[in-house]
């Protein structure tokens, strides 16, 4: 059975960095397409051929990486803004995790 449990959110001020992580198990990471999506926008997605894509709302401060070991997805965010402030989810497929919540204050 898939599952995907993201954490990492936080409150931070406009500026900082953040990590989330998102854990799979079920499936093997590396072999599916998987991707961050902040509300119902798309956000970066990586490949399973190690690819990486990005909303031009993030390009150039997130990145979107795997830890194969660990089986989990991470997305690193640098030069936050209170623009990126939302709900943000792992998904393959139709598969979604419940969620980690990232607030960021002017």
């Amino acid at each position: 059975q898939v599952h995907l449990v993201e954490s990492g959110g936080a409150s931070v001020q406009a500026g900082g960095s953040l990590r989330l992580s998102c854990q799979a198990s079920g499936f093997t990471v590396s072999s599916y397409n998987m991707r961050w999506m902040r509300q119902g926008q798309w956000v970066a997605s990586i490949t399973s051929s190690g690819s990486t894509l990005y909303a031009d709302s993030v390009k150039g401060r997130f990145t979107i990486s795997r830890d194969d070991e660990k089986n989990t997805l991470y997305l690193q965010m640098n030069s936050l803004k209170p623009e990126d402030t939302g709900m943000y989810f792992c998904s393959m497929g139709d598969n979604w995790g419940q969620g980690t919540q990232v607030t960021v204050s002017s």
